[in-house]
């Protein structure tokens, strides 16, 4: 090959880094919605949640995965695999619910995280919370999931610098 080909070769390729390195750096820029300081940090804090919250669910389900792969299909530990693969699938769909209605109350944004034991935690973006929103909160989550007080743990994000 000669050196024309392949300096013509190298100067595309740094010329395709640069360009993904722009889109790279674009794209990330757009993943916070900046209003003004304290809303950044608001939506880095509920993104951030999300975001762990779905990468663990992800991990525990390429588990399942591989069980579910490497046994047979009427053993114990294959049924009791899509059993739990079945169990996250609705405790992630009843989160994603119980997050619209909380926001159709008048939230901004909600984080909510269901546990095995049926334990409800809900974070809200308020920098405090009346007993007026806690009440409504909870009621449309006693109406729609029957939840029981001791369950619900309802907490404000505060997120003002």
């Amino acid at each position: 090959m000669s050196n024309t080909k392949k300096i013509a070769i190298m100067s595309t390729l740094v010329v395709l880094l640069a360009v993904v390195a722009v889109f790279n750096f674009v794209l990330a820029g757009t993943r916070d919605t900046v209003v003004d300081g304290s809303a950044s940090v608001q939506a880095t804090y509920f993104t951030t949640y999300r975001d762990t919250r779905n990468s663990t669910r992800s991990e525990e389900f390429v588990q399942l995965d591989s069980i579910i792969a490497t046994y047979a299909a009427d053993s114990e530990e294959y049924t009791s695999a899509v059993q739990r693969k079945e169990e996250l699938v609705k405790l992630m769909e009843d989160e994603l619910v119980m997050e619209s209605m909380i926001k159709a109350i008048g939230f901004s944004d909600a984080a909510v995280t269901i546990t095995d034991a049926n334990n409800i935690n809900v974070f809200v973006n308020s920098s405090e919370l009346t007993e007026d929103a806690i009440t409504k909160i909870f009621y449309a989550l006693e109406i729609e999931y029957n939840v029981r007080n001791g369950n619900v743990i309802i907490m404000p994000v505060y997120a003002e610098s």
